[in-house]
Parts: structure tokens; C-alpha cells; sequence
């Protein structure tokens, strides 16, 4: 890994985004900037407070996000109705980002010109279009989603889990030990691009004995917003019932749905009955088994690969009470979607943090200090314990900076998502090969 650039010690001025429309804690609706955290009088510690910003997609024709800053601004009523972490008030910031790059920059300029802290739990594909603003203002990207490839290179990204990477990577493996020929179906992008080579290291990976029958999958790009998918899912059953125990896996985040519904219309060609199908978490969640038929729907015996234990799992009990007590009733906030998963532990994160640095003030240039001075973080068994040291890192060409290389096995079994496997797979080396041949 080259040497880290320096951060400068204070943000780069940039010019106010007055499009980007900026959310607060303070109400379960939206307002402008001023005003945003606690009310007058309200809870909140004696030190500064801290200002942090979440963005996401949200209203757009393809991949929307609503429940992370909706989940963020549930975790600061929650810590500023005991006092604050460590006595600052957290203030959180949300940004739409539109789907687009434009849209990720205006947010990332919006977060240098307010000042922010981090930029903690958010989700941006644009990764080129947000990183540059941030390293420019010296400020933390803490958890990110991790489907930008920038997210796992930056110096100022501290990612929590292994991105799509590893989500791709352990969906190869774990289709490898199960399936014969593969066929991927992905979105037509530059994120999509990658994906192809991340899941045949996987499949390699994943072989029985050395068994060399499941070869590299069959890759089918298609369109990121499609209304229908017939075309392709009929290429993707053709390929995967060539032979025995033949497995469809498609990664097209909300437009999954669209795509296995246009497959569940294939007609019976009396071939491909036996096919299995695939996909990974925040492409399908028990929401969407749960609205396509549960048991009795196309997802019942289908693979996927997360980054986090199950959704029923007792770790996660905190955030469901969280939730319960300081979500307002606000639907967007799905406890078993990832994405609002990925928040919560990002802002677990930077709770630990901030409460290591006992300090009057966190600016924006302590916590990138704490986190590379290698502050700890405990996430109660939701992943292993998250650490931003040099030699904590992965170090692959393609993702130097993932800590967090493990993956869960999971299956659609009578109508729910339950473990495959027991505890999480660790990925690791299949993403160190992936990077070199990348």
C-alpha cells in the first residue's frame, strides 16, 4: 500500500449546493440546516456537539436508501436522550444523493462546507465523485455501504464491512460447493464490471476436492433500471441447465425483485425446473421474500450471502429497541434491510470512538487520528472487531483497506432467511486473489 497523504487540518471552502435538500434530528420532517440537533433545553452534554452527515438515494428509478439517514437520526434521538456520547451532542445532517454523481458530489461538498466531523453510514455507487471532496476536507467516510470501489482505497474510508466484494466473493464460494454452471446476472455499469471476476474467485474457491465442473459463471449485464428482465433471465436459465445443479445468481440491488419476477414468468420449457437461484443481501432481504410468496414464492430455497448475522439473531436486539423507542413509526426504517444495518453499525463505531478520545472537542481531525491510531471497536458479534490500523488491512490491490473480510451463508427455508452455515466465512484470501488478477 503506498504512504497515506496528508490530511489538511481544516476543510477546503467550497461553494453551498443550494439544490441538496438537508434533513435534521430534530423533527421527524425535513428543515434547513440551522436549527438541526436537539431542541433548546433539550438532553444533550456539556462539550461541543458533533456534527456528522448521512446520505443515500432515496425517490430515484433505480437503488433507494430512505431507511439509512432515517436510521441515523433514530441513533442520535437515542444518544442524546441519555446526555450525548460522552457528553456531545450528536447532530445529524442527511443528504439525498440522487443516485447520480452529481448528486454525490453536491452532498460530499455540502458535508466539507457544514464542517461535518465524518460522513458515517451512507450509500453512494459514485465513489470517484464523493472521495474527492472529502480527502480534500480531511473528513472520514466511517461505514460506508460498500459498493463503491473508492470506499476500499481512500485514506479517509473506514469501511465496517467488506463491500460488495465480499458479498460477490462469498457468493461465489458458496454457490461453488453447491452448483454446477453459473450464470450472473448484473447491472450494465462500471460497479457491475467487477463483479463477474469477484464471484468466479469465489467460485473457485468454493469447489469440492477440486472438482473443476462449476467453471466461470456466465456473465449477463443488463440495464440497472429495467422494467423487465424476460430476455435475460432466459439467457440465465439456459446457461445454468446445461447441466446438473445449475444455479442463477442476479445482483441488481431493487431491481432484483423485477428481474426474478420476470424469471418466475418463464415459461415451462421442461428444462431448468431444477435450477437453483441466488443473489445477495440488499439485492434480496426477507421483506422481498416475504412480498413475493414466501414459502410458496420464487425465493423459497434460494442462496444468499450477507455481511451480517441473520436478521433474527439477538445481536441485534439493540437497534430493534432503538428503533421501537426512537423511530417515530417511520417506515422506511426496515431492521432487516442492510443497508440500515450498515448504519447502525457505523454509528456503533463512531460512539466507541469518540468515547476513546474523551475530549472537549472531536473534529473531523481526532477522529481520523483515533481511527488510525488504532481505536477499537465492539459491534456485539454483528462483526468481528472492527480496527483501522495499516496492519489490520487487507492489503489487496483492489481493496487495501477492508478489515472486515467475513461473510455469512445464508438460505430461504420455509418462507424465511436463516444460517446455512453457523458463524461467518472469512473471504479474505479469495479477495487478495480477486485484487491481483483485477
Amino acid at each position: 500500500m503506498t504512504g497515506r497523504q496528508q490530511r489538511s487540518s481544516s476543510p477546503r471552502p467550497f461553494r453551498r449546493i443550494s439544490a441538496v435538500r438537508v434533513l435534521c434530528t430534530v423533527a421527524a420532517g425535513a428543515s434547513l440546516v440551522s436549527g438541526c440537533g436537539v431542541l433548546p433545553g433539550g438532553p444533550g452534554g456539556s462539550r461541543e456537539p458533533v456534527t456528522v452527515m448521512t446520505w443515500a438515494p432515496e425517490g430515484t428509478p433505480a437503488t433507494n436508501m430512505p431507511g439509512m439517514p432515517a436510521m441515523a437520526k433514530a441513533f442520535a434521538r437515542w444518544v442524546n436522550a441519555a446526555g450525548g456520547i460522552d457528553g456531545h451532542e450528536l447532530r445529524v445532517l442527511t443528504c439525498n444523493e440522487r443516485n447520480t454523481s452529481s448528486g454525490a458530489a453536491d452532498c460530499a461538498r455540502l458535508a466539507a462546507d457544514k464542517n461535518v466531523t465524518a460522513v458515517v453510514g451512507s450509500y453512494s455507487q459514485h465513489g470517484n465523485a464523493f472521495m474527492a471532496p472529502l480527502e480534500a476536507a480531511g473528513i472520514p467516510y466511517l461505514g460506508g455501504y460498500g459498493v463503491a470501489e473508492r470506499e476500499f482505497s481512500s485514506f479517509v474510508s473506514y469501511p465496517v464491512n467488506g463491500g460488495q466484494a465480499a458479498l460477490l466473493a462469498g457468493n461465489g464460494m458458496q454457490l461453488g460447493g453447491q452448483c454446477g454452471p453459473v450464470s450472473i446476472v448484473r447491472p450494465d455499469t462500471i460497479t457491475g464490471d467487477a463483479m463477474p471476476e469477484l464471484l468466479n474467485s469465489g467460485l473457485s474457491k468454493g469447489k469440492n476436492d477440486g472438482d473443476d465442473t462449476s467453471g466461470k459463471a456466465t456473465d449477463i449485464r443488463a440495464a440497472e433500471d429495467a422494467t423487465d428482465y424476460t430476455a435475460s433471465a432466459e439467457r440465465a436459465r439456459e446457461n445454468a441447465a446445461t447441466a446438473q445443479d445449475g444455479c442463477v445468481t442476479a445482483v441488481l440491488g431493487d431491481r432484483t425483485e423485477t428481474f426474478f419476477d420476470s424469471y418466475r414468468r418463464l415459461p415451462d420449457t421442461g428444462s431448468g425446473e431444477d435450477v437453483r437461484i441466488s443473489s445477495v443481501l440488499g439485492s434480496v432481504g426477507q421483506p422481498l421474500v416475504d412480498r413475493t410468496g414466501g414459502s410458496k414464492g420464487v425465493f423459497e430455497g434460494a442462496y444468499v450471502t450477507g455481511w451480517y448475522p441473520q436478521a433474527k439473531d439477538p445481536a441485534w436486539r439493540p437497534m430493534r429497541e432503538v428503533i421501537q423507542k426512537h423511530a417515530f413509526d417511520d417506515t422506511s426504517i426496515d431492521p432487516a434491510d442492510p443497508g440500515v444495518q450498515t448504519t447502525w453499525i457505523a454509528y456503533t463505531a463512531l460512539k466507541s470512538v469518540i468515547e476513546s478520545i474523551d475530549r472537549d472537542t472531536v473534529s473531523s481531525g481526532t477522529l481520523s487520528h483515533a481511527l488510525d491510531k488504532g481505536a477499537k471497536v465492539e459491534t456485539g458479534g454483528l462483526t468481528p472487531t472492527l480496527r483501522w490500523r495499516y496492519e489490520d488491512m487487507l492489503g489487496s490491490p483492489g481493496y487495501p483497506r477492508i478489515v472486515n473480510s467475513e461473510v455469512t451463508f445464508q438460505v430461504v427455508r420455509d418462507g424465511e432467511l436463516v444460517a446455512l452455515k453457523d458463524g461467518f466465512v472469512d473471504v479474505r484470501g479469495t479477495l487478495s486473489d480477486a485484487g491481483r488478477s483485477a
